[in-house]
């Protein structure tokens, strides 16, 4: 999208953005874990969690998932979706910036609630050391409880930031249409 870099955390994600607002975005996801599995991120940088929201930024965040919900339901034919924020290192958050998943869910997918286990992963940048420190703790606290629904990330793999644009931009023509015949 044109204009002012976009920034996931430290990173310009300027060609995953598909749908941007006043205050937030959305944008296709490195390593998703199905089809349509996108994300909603404030643009201040600096909103690591959802309560450091403003009250302008919030409706305008909820407008959005409302919006990317409604979308990503219609052009991925999904039965459910699931809408995860994991708010903390403790809660699972690996991106010390606030975000929230919205992945598309059928009936037949298989994945239950393990699909949460599968939202963990430990690429922390080091900046954010406090952030990392508690990540850890938590990690080595629950290591011998995890669920016997936790599957190996290991089949995940980061995809190419020309099949992010790609799929950014595909997203970005059909969410425009989308948004147009809504207002009918």
């Amino acid at each position: 999208m044109p204009g002012k870099d976009i920034y996931f955390f430290k990173f310009i994600v300027n060609n995953q953005v598909f749908y941007k607002s006043k205050f937030s975005y959305a944008l296709v996801n490195l390593k998703p874990l199905v089809p349509g599995h996108v994300l909603v991120v404030p643009l201040r940088t600096s909103v690591l969690r959802f309560a450091d929201l403003t009250p302008d930024e919030s409706i305008d965040y909820m407008n959005t998932l409302q919006l990317v919900h409604k979308f990503i339901s219609k052009i991925y034919k999904a039965d459910s979706l699931n809408i995860a924020i994991q708010d903390g290192p403790e809660s699972g958050q690996s991106i010390p910036h606030l975000h929230t998943h919205i992945i598309p869910r059928y009936k037949t997918d298989g994945f239950g609630d393990s699909i949460y286990n599968k939202l963990e992963v430990d690429d922390l940048d080091a900046h954010y050391k406090q952030f990392e420190e508690r990540k850890s703790k938590f990690i080595n606290i629950t290591e011998n409880s995890k669920s016997e629904l936790d599957q190996n990330d290991d089949a995940r793999k980061n995809r190419t930031n020309e099949e992010m644009e790609k799929e950014a931009k595909h997203l970005n023509e059909e969410i425009e249409k989308f948004i147009i015949d809504s207002k009918l």
